[in-house]
Formats: structure tokens, C-alpha cells, sequence
């Protein structure tokens, strides 16, 4: 019999160890988000390029994920891969109004932004990890 594997535990430990580092590289060097947003603000290729990414992973996320009520940590992954894809929309149609206002929330809340992050990252990576056995 094939071995099934449990994309909804895969996706919830990638995306929670993305989110994790981020965090930390956030926390590590204040300031790497604004000037990120900055140069993706000042590059229609990086605006491009980013809201494909975000889509085809956002995409892959969704799909993955089956909407299952009684399965708690695949209705959040859903729900994130459908505010991922949206998200990437927002990117590649309205970058510039898109990046103004995240440039005014971090310039303001930067470190809440990376530890929120971090946490969230946290409680993904615990969640999909406790699903394998």
C-alpha cells in the first residue's frame, strides 16, 4: 500500500518555518522589511515577480489543504493559501498603493510586525509537526 503523506502537516511546517526565520531576520536586523518593500516598490519586475511567486505558492497551499471542519489546522492552511492568492493579486495590480501601506505599518509597529510573525510561524510549525507520528 503507498504511503500517504499529509500535505496539510507539510504545508503547516514550511510555511511556519518560513514565517519563523523571518520573524528572526526581522527581529535581527530592524529595518530588512522596509527595505525590501522599498526596492519591490521601485521594480516592476520584482513586483511581478513577487506576486507570481506568492500566487503559485498561495495556490499550491489551497489546493493542498481540503476544507474539513472537524480538521482545524487545514481550514487555517486554506484560508491561507486563499489570502495568499489574494494578496498576490493586490500585488500585481495595485503594487504601489499596496506598498505605501505597509511601508507607513512598519515604519511604526516594525518590531509587533516581527514578533507576531515569529509567533505565528511558532504556532504553525508546533501545529504541523504534531501531526506526524
Amino acid at each position: 500500500m503507498p504511503e500517504i503523506v499529509d500535505l496539510t502537516a507539510w504545508t503547516g511546517l514550511l510555511l511556519g518555518l518560513a514565517a519563523l526565520f523571518a520573524g528572526i531576520g526581522a527581529l535581527r536586523k530592524p529595518g530588512m522589511w522596509r527595505t525590501m518593500l522599498e526596492e519591490i516598490e521601485g521594480s516592476p519586475a520584482l513586483q511581478f515577480l513577487c506576486g507570481m511567486m506568492e500566487l503559485v505558492i498561495g495556490a499550491f497551499v489551497y489546493m493542498a489543504n481540503p476544507w474539513v471542519p472537524a480538521d482545524t489546522l487545514a481550514c487555517v492552511m486554506k484560508a491561507l493559501g486563499g489570502l495568499m492568492m489574494i494578496e498576490a493579486l493586490v500585488i500585481l495590480g495595485f503594487c504601489d498603493i499596496y506598498t505605501q501601506f505597509w511601508l507607513r505599518n512598519l515604519s511604526h509597529m516594525h518590531r509587533g510586525w516581527a514578533l507576531s510573525t515569529t509567533l505565528f510561524g511558532i504556532a504553525l510549525l508546533v501545529l504541523g509537526a504534531a501531526r506526524f507520528n
